[in-house]
């Protein structure tokens, strides 16, 4: 279940691409399928171990393009272990929210990336994430969860301040929404609930089988009730005599 829309985030075949906060590796693995040179990078130890066994078992399956590399790696968002304008691309994936220094992570993302380069950042869109705090603290009370909500001119303002140039924003995961709602309504621990359970299966049917039916309902929910909010940037090249 992919966030960042590659229709509107062009990846070229040889791309450098950073997926910072990768997680369990979902946009390192698509990067990798098309054909870039991918650092997957992660604090989390346990989920680089699964993303590098992953990345091998792409390998061994043909699954990704002659060229194409992958690594995963841990590391700390803060203080990246990488030279100015190394990578073409830069996405960081509902990580942000997490990190109490959200600036300090955006100036790493701008050093590293190249003049010229992409980036994408996704958060929990207001809305939606404002009714989870609503329905639960344990929601997000945990330690490493979310500790702010960002509104979309806000994460817009942050990402002109680091020295990028929007150029595209939209939301996703409607369908999703609902069922985080259900999660904090009957416990965000409770999976037994049977709204819970019966919404679950629902998910993992549109994902698994992506009918036709929840995918144009998702479409035209989005921009109401979509979960994330994504936005899309350039960082701008240096004028020639400052280069």
């Amino acid at each position: 279940m992919l966030t960042v829309d590659f229709t509107r985030f062009p990846l070229a075949a040889g791309d450098r691409v950073l997926d910072l906060g990768c997680g369990a590796g979902r946009h390192a693995f698509e990067c990798y399928r098309r054909g870039a040179q991918v650092v997957a990078l992660d604090r989390n130890a346990e989920e680089i171990r699964e993303v590098a066994k992953w990345f091998a078992a792409m390998k061994e399956a043909g699954e990704a393009p002659e060229g194409a590399t992958a690594t995963a790696m841990e590391g700390d968002a803060l203080n990246l272990p990488f030279p100015d304008d190394s990578f073409d691309v830069v996405i960081i994936s509902e990580v942000m929210e997490h990190i109490p220094d959200d600036k300090g992570v955006l100036a790493e993302m701008v050093r590293v990336l190249r003049p010229g380069g992409r980036i994408a950042v996704t958060v929990p869109r207001y809305g939606p994430e404002k009714i989870c705090w609503t329905l639960s603290d344990a929601y997000h009370e945990v330690e490493g969860g979310h500790i702010r909500i960002y509104k979309a001119d806000q994460l817009l303002a942050r990402i002109r301040e680091a020295g990028l140039k929007p150029y595209g924003t939209h939301h996703a995961h409607a369908l999703h929404s609902p069922y985080w709602w259900l999660k904090c309504a009957f416990g965000v621990d409770n999976d037994k609930a049977l709204p819970v359970r019966a919404y679950h299966k629902l998910l993992v049917w549109d994902i698994m089988k992506k009918p036709l039916a929840t995918r144009v309902a998702e479409q035209l929910l989005n921009p109401v009730v979509g979960k994330s909010f994504v936005a899309y940037a350039t960082k701008p090249h240096l004028p020639k005599a400052e280069a």
